[in-house]
């Protein structure tokens, strides 16, 4: 018997960390990335962060601090990143699920695809918009959860 659909959200890891090994989804001191996982949360019973270093990554799980970005890498080894990614991503997502994607385009771009292989619908809220948009648009998807 297949499993009910899920909502599951996929977080961009951000560059501000803390400066010793902690939860992933307390590493990262970013404003964005407090609001999106936040957001994540509210949407969601299931969220990761797709992290530069480590891939997909479970909040709870502790990590080290790093220095790495999909912005820096060429597109080589972002595809090398991706093809890392999108095993551990079929673990955790069933056919049928609904993917939420707060992330940008370099996190996104070759997750998209075999997401929708694996039988998952994607969505990308945020898409298009800068990183002030993205803010004033988690802020008031905050604001309208909060007022229900």
């Amino acid at each position: 018997m297949a499993e009910p659909a899920r909502t599951i959200a996929l977080v961009a890891c951000v560059g501000r960390k803390l400066d010793h090994p902690a939860a992933a989804k307390d590493l990262y001191k970013s404003d964005w990335f407090k609001k999106a996982s936040s957001y994540a949360r509210s949407v969601t019973k299931a969220w990761y962060i797709l992290s530069a270093e480590y891939g997909l990554v479970h909040p709870d799980q502790v990590i080290e601090p790093y220095n790495k970005t999909l912005n820096e890498m060429s597109s080589r080894e972002r595809r090398a990143w991706a093809a890392g990614v999108i095993p551990e991503v079929g673990k955790v997502v069933n056919r049928g699920d609904r993917i939420v994607m707060l992330a940008g385009a370099r996190y996104r771009e070759l997750l998209i695809e075999p997401l929708h292989e694996l039988g998952c619908s994607v969505e990308v809220p945020m898409k298009g918009m800068l990183i002030g948009k993205q803010l004033q648009w988690l802020n008031k998807q905050f604001a309208l959860s909060h007022a229900r």
